[in-house]
């Protein structure tokens, strides 16, 4: 069975980890009621890189482990922001994994 979120007015379906079941539902909403789930206020920083990353899925159909992330990030957005350190500023713990909960994107294949 599946659990729900509540954004932009409707019931959002998520799995037990807290992913959308279904891509289609994204929204930025969407977004800020995942990210609130973890105790995170976006910011236009974190929408920089949750757009960024519904882009990579986009261009290569999976969500990033943190090694392609943070050389994507780094490309797209400059060296200042293309690290570790920097991501894990906007989201603690598995940037990847968290970032990706957020965009609406599955969980990274290698992520625990």
């Amino acid at each position: 069975m599946s659990e729900f979120i509540t954004a932009d007015g409707r019931a959002i379906p998520v799995d037990k980890e807290g992913f959308l079941v279904s891509l289609e539902d994204w929204s930025e909403g969407v977004a800020h009621a995942l990210a609130a789930q973890e105790g995170i206020e976006l910011t236009p920083a974190h929408m920089e890189v949750v757009l960024l990353l519904r882009r990579f899925y986009e261009t290569f159909q999976l969500s990033p482990a943190m090694r392609p992330l943070v050389k994507y990030v780094g490309q797209e957005l400059g060296k200042d922001k293309g690290s570790s350190m920097y991501l894990l500023s906007l989201f603690p713990g598995s940037p990847a994994k968290l970032g990706s909960k957020i965009a609406g994107l599955p969980k990274p294949e290698n992520c625990l």
